[in-house]
C-alpha cells in the first residue's frame, strides 16, 4: 500500500509529494521545489527512508531542492524528458528570473521517456512524455492506486500554461486529450499547484476541455 503526503514549497506553493510504502517505509519525494530544511524534517517525522528524486519538469519551482537532497542523502535524481535539459542548463538564470536563492547547475543521474518504468518497493509506475508546458514534461501515473502525478499539465478547472521557453500550447492540450483523458475517470491526480482533482471531474467541468 502506498501513502502519499503533500508538502506546499517555496513561494509558488508548488506541491511537492512524499511518496511511500506502507510496508517499506521506502520514499520517493516528487517535484521537491525548494525548502530543503522542511523538507528533511518532514522525512524525519514521517520516518521513511528517502531512496530517489522523481521530477516531472524542469522548472526551478519544481527541482530547487532536488540536487542538495542527492548529495544529503546519496540518492537519484530521475526525471524528467532529456528535452527540458535546457532548463537545467539554466538553473541559476532561473533563480535569478524568480527571485529564489541561488542553485547551482546540476543535471538528473536518469532522463525518462514514454513507458519507462519507475520502483518502488515493488511498486510500479508508468511514465507518459506529456509537453506542451514544458517539452520535456513528463506524467508519473500509479495504475494500481489510479492516481497521477502531473506537474504543471492539468490543474482543477485549468491548464499549464504555455507561455514559457518552448512551451507550446497545441502540444499542451493533444498531452491532456491523447493521453491524460484517454484514462478512466476514477483516477486521481496531484497538480504541481492547487487542490487534487480526477480525471473524471475535469473531463466535465474543466473549462479549457469542454
Amino acid at each position: 500500500m502506498l501513502k502519499y503526503r503533500l508538502i506546499q514549497v517555496t513561494s509558488f506553493q508548488q506541491n511537492c509529494s512524499l511518496v511511500w510504502c506502507a510496508h517499506s517505509n521506502d520514499a520517493v519525494l516528487i517535484d521537491p521545489g525548494g525548502d530543503f530544511e522542511r523538507l528533511i524534517d518532514v522525512i524525519k517525522t514521517t520516518g521513511v527512508n528517502l531512496k530517489a528524486v522523481w521530477l516531472t519538469h524542469g522548472h526551478l519551482d519544481h527541482v530547487g531542492a532536488s540536487s542538495m537532497l542527492r548529495a544529503h542523502y546519496n540518492i537519484p535524481v530521475i526525471g524528467p524528458h532529456k528535452e527540458d535539459q535546457f532548463l537545467f542548463d539554466a538553473i541559476p538564470k532561473q533563480c535569478q528570473m524568480f527571485g529564489f536563492e541561488s542553485v547551482e547547475t546540476f543535471y538528473p543521474d536518469q532522463w525518462l521517456d514514454e513507458n519507462d518504468i519507475l520502483e518502488l518497493s515493488g511498486h510500479r509506475f508508468n511514465i507518459l512524455h506529456t509537453p506542451g508546458h514544458t517539452p520535456g514534461h513528463i506524467v508519473i501515473v500509479d495504475s494500481d492506486q489510479k492516481r497521477l502525478w502531473v506537474g504543471d499539465v492539468l490543474f482543477k478547472g485549468a491548464i499549464g500554461r504555455t507561455d514559457f521557453p518552448r512551451g507550446d500550447h497545441q502540444q499542451l492540450m493533444s498531452s491532456i486529450k491523447d493521453k491524460l483523458l484517454t484514462l478512466d475517470d476514477e483516477y486521481q491526480f496531484v497538480p504541481g499547484h492547487g487542490p487534487e482533482s480526477t480525471i473524471g471531474y475535469e473531463r466535465l467541468h474543466n473549462p479549457f476541455l469542454l
